[in-house]
């Protein structure tokens, strides 16, 4: 392994890879889709300074400009993408998701926490610091989505505003569609309190609690995200072979993942990133 990362079992999730020495993960069975590039960025591999050491593009972190801009170009070459291209949210964890049209390849969609295209190399980009990636990949209808999925967007399902968008706007069938949930804090580390488990109580069946949540000692809970962002998905309609269910956790390898519960404010972004190849080209 390049990364040293930290895993909670031993499926194989995720590949890392490394190009002209920045790191980042990427997953197989959106690779075998053979439409996509995509990638989701490590805190390595660029040139921020201090707390948002090294590889850092969110323009909300304090960041300078110029380290940003650099760090573009290196995660962009890694993928095999142009970050001209890169086409960003500014997350409110709503379940708001944008339609990405020509128009818009390069800009920013403000309180949006998804976006969905079917435009050959627009790059979708979203940022996250233990919160939950998630990737549709549509091959039938040549489209995709990317979203956001905090614990509020998880009970708002914005998995399924998702692909209803999708449904809408290009035809896609979840259960042709090929989806992955990122790296995002695991149960063990997720501490939450009674308030965010009441809308969990409100939201999901009463046979699912056991699946997704228990009580401490402390009178917290421990809430399992990804568990939860899985039944979204797989009750909207995906197939379970084909949606990958992240195994690394943000909080357990704070050395080389940002975490929000590990470092607070003090920290830069990771990023996701999904574009449809062009035809003909690497991107």
């Amino acid at each position: 392994m390049i990364l040293g990362l930290k895993y909670k079992n031993e499926q194989h999730i995720f590949d890392e890879k490394e190009v002209n020495g920045v790191p980042y993960l990427s997953f197989p069975l959106l690779e075998q889709t053979g439409i996509v590039k995509h990638g989701f960025s490590t805190r390595l591999g660029g040139v921020s300074k201090g707390h948002c050491a090294t590889m850092n593009i969110s323009t909300t972190r304090g960041d300078s400009m110029e380290a940003i801009e650099e760090n573009q170009r290196r995660i962009a070459a890694a993928i095999g993408v142009d970050p001209s291209d890169f086409t960003y949210t500014h997350q409110t964890h709503t379940t708001n998701v944008a339609v990405v049209e020509e128009k818009d390849r390069g800009g920013r969609f403000l309180d949006t926490d998804g976006m969905v295209t079917n435009v050959p190399g627009i790059c979708l980009v979203t940022f996250y610091a233990d919160c939950v990636p998630l990737f549709f990949v549509d091959s039938v209808h040549r489209a995709i989505g990317l979203s956001h999925s905090g614990w509020r967007g998880t009970v708002g399902r914005m998995g399924q505003a998702t692909l209803k968008l999708m449904e809408k706007q290009y035809g896609t069938d979840p259960e042709q569609v090929v989806a992955a949930i990122g790296p995002s804090i695991c149960q063990d580390c997720y501490e939450v309190s009674g308030d965010v488990i009441e809308k969990f109580r409100e939201t999901f069946d009463e046979a699912l609690w056991p699946e997704l949540f228990y009580e401490k000692g402390n009178g917290k809970y421990q809430l399992n995200l990804w568990r939860a962002n899985q039944l979204v998905l797989t009750e909207a309609g995906v197939r379970k072979e084909q949606l990958a269910v992240t195994n690394v956790c943000t909080h357990c390898n704070p050395n080389i993942l940002f975490s929000h519960r590990s470092a607070g404010t003090a920290r830069g972004n990771l990023s996701a990133f999904l574009a449809i190849r062009r035809e003909g080209r690497s991107c």
